[in-house]
């Protein structure tokens, strides 16, 4: 009986902490825009918007955010914040 409790106790302790890591892997993240000081939260918006500025500015379409260099971020958001709602 003592190594069941020693087990249940060691399930409910690890759900209790994964439960935050499965919960906000769905979950938006904030970006922060050094050109304007201020943060984004990439969502499924964000991501819609940056999109249309890949195939506005003819980019490579494969190619995420996180990897363009810092010229063609300040691009982004130059274009972002001349675009729809910004927050």
């Amino acid at each position: 009986m003592r190594v069941g409790s020693r087990w249940l106790r060691l399930v409910f302790v690890s759900g209790a902490l994964l439960t935050p890591l499965v919960t906000t892997g769905c979950a938006t993240h904030r970006v922060y825009d050094p050109y304007h000081s201020d943060y984004h939260h990439w969502d499924r918006h964000e991501t819609v918007y940056y999109q249309q500025w890949v195939v506005e500015n003819h980019r490579d379409p494969h190619r995420d955010y996180r990897r363009l260099n810092k010229d063609e971020q300040k691009q982004y958001w130059d274009w972002r914040h001349n675009h729809g709602d910004h927050h």
